[in-house]
């Protein structure tokens, strides 16, 4: 989100589009990624229709999806994406060859290792990108999505092999995973067209379900559909879920062309701002621009979305009104984001299934405050500048202070419904320009400006949350444990942040 150096664009990609992007004046990294993801969506469709698993077998299926995603990462990365495939095939030698016990510990070091290793190529020996988070602006983004998948299906086979089912918790023992997968297999979860380029990370099960054809049917069956009046399970199409998620990556997209190039975050710290103009209006400024910065990644996830769903992957089942639901791999919910009247609500609705990995492989499984070493991982895994950092540590702060706040006060608001209103238009108000505040470091990326940023905004969001951990109790927060059979019916609660 933030302005690129004015120097001459590079890519190690294709460059069959380069007259495209000198006449659209587009990055051709950019241009390559939204050709990329348009001719997938194409793929997908022809995938659904004529790979379907009663056209298909499983393994021509997996072929196809592989084969697809590996030409789409030489043509957007060209060499660089050499970098995937060592990162793929050193994991797949660490899945065979690793014991069980350590098999989670060693795919998480190898990866997150590797991915760093290569946040600090592509900042500090190859330069691209600088003080960019485009997601189109290197090889990260896919290096990025398919570290999510290595962990999760190491951390999901450790639970299926290594662990009793007693000990994991009931999603754990769901999605566990009970045999090591093959090398198709393996390539065709890490490597398919539908992800490679701007994920989303799935779950191992889920996607071989999708792929052996029984996706649709096992969700479908968690519905009585006699009682509904059906004869036999209907036949869910994704073809509305597609049309309605492209409108919205279109209206994204034009918001981006016109808004996001025109209110500049480097604006806010200007010097003449600064200097002639109040604090509140730069507050609502920064608002403003934050606001100007999501429609890329609204555009970029909602297409990715529509895209899996093209191919008839992405189904969750059907929700209380009876329709169906396409929302499996979905990365954002856009209303809740705008209406969130909570931080935790805020985060948990953005980059939803990034926010599902770091569940599964750190918070659900970090034996000591959970909170922290989740936001630090997270840090860790975006990249190595130091907006990041300084965000992260801000959200830890934040979140335990809003917290704190809910646990102590929401109650008081309860009781009418004026007050109730009252409540949840403050706590929108806050939260909206509370995560204003968090995120304008991971958009200005490096120290000075992120420092001369909260300078201009007297760090009031640092204070009052300090204010408020020193002046109000903080109850402990639980986590509940899943226990033995025999013990189902027991409540159990564990304290893992101190």
């Amino acid at each position: 989100m933030a302005e690129a150096p004015a120097a001459p664009h590079r890519t190690t990609g294709s460059t069959l589009l380069h007259p495209l992007s000198a006449l659209l004046g587009i990055p051709l990294d950019q241009i390559n990624f939204v050709a990329c993801q348009l001719f997938a969506l194409l793929a997908a469709f022809w995938f659904r229709i004529y790979l379907g698993p009663s056209h298909a077998s499983s393994a021509v299926r997996h072929a196809f999806a592989t084969l697809f995603g590996i030409y789409f990462a030489v043509f957007c990365f060209g060499w660089y994406s050499i970098h995937l495939f060592v990162l793929v095939l050193m994991n797949y030698g660490i899945m065979n060859m690793a014991s069980i016990p350590n098999i989670h510990r060693y795919s998480f070091v190898v990866a997150m290792g590797y991915l760093t290793l290569c946040h600090i190529s592509r900042i500090y020996i190859f330069h691209y990108g600088i003080l960019t988070t485009d997601f189109s602006g290197g090889l990260c983004c896919p290096l990025m999505i398919i570290t999510q998948k290595i962990t999760t299906l190491a951390c999901q086979l450790h639970d299926g092999i290594g662990r009793q089912a007693e000990e994991l918790t009931a999603e754990q023992n769901r999605l566990a995973v009970k045999t090591r997968p093959s090398l198709l297999e393996y390539l065709s979860y890490l490597l398919n067209f539908m992800s490679i380029i701007a994920g989303p990370c799935s779950n191992y099960k889920d996607y071989i379900a999708f792929i052996e054809g029984r996706h649709v049917h096992m969700k479908l069956l968690e519905v009585n559909w006699k009682q509904k009046g059906y004869d036999r399970l209907p036949d869910p199409s994704p073809t509305g879920a597609v049309m309605y998620k492209l409108c919205i990556t279109l209206i994204s997209l034009v918001l981006f062309l016109t808004l996001t190039k025109n209110f500049p975050m480097a604006y806010i710290i200007d010097n003449e701002f600064l200097e002639k103009t109040p604090f509140l209006t730069r507050l609502g400024y920064l608002y403003v621009v934050t606001q100007s910065a999501k429609p890329k990644y609204y555009f970029a996830w909602t297409l990715a979305d529509a895209v899996n769903n093209a191919a008839g992957y992405g189904f969750s089942g059907v929700d209380e009104r009876g329709a169906f639901r396409w929302d499996l791999l979905s990365n954002l919910n856009i209303w809740n984001i705008e209406t969130a009247t909570s931080f935790k609500m805020y985060i948990e609705n953005w980059n939803i299934q990034t926010a599902a990995w770091l569940k599964r492989v750190c918070y659900d499984r970090a034996p000591w405050y959970p909170t922290a070493l989740t936001f630090v991982l997270s840090a860790l895994w975006h990249g190595i500048y130091p907006g990041y950092y300084f965000t992260f540590l801000t959200g830890i702060l934040i979140t335990l202070a809003a917290r704190a706040i809910r646990n102590n006060c929401r109650h008081y608001f309860l009781s009418s419904a004026p007050l109730k209103m009252a409540y949840d238009v403050a706590t929108w108000v806050v939260t909206q320009l509370a995560v204003c505040y968090t995120v304008a470091p991971f958009v200005m990326l490096a120290v000075e400006p992120t420092i001369k940023f909260y300078k201009s905004m007297y760090f009031h969001m640092h204070i009052l949350s300090i204010l408020v951990l020193l002046l109000l109790p903080i109850r402990p927060q639980t986590h509940s444990v899943r226990k033995p059979q025999n013990q189902a019916n027991q409540n159990s609660v564990k304290s893992k942040d101190k």
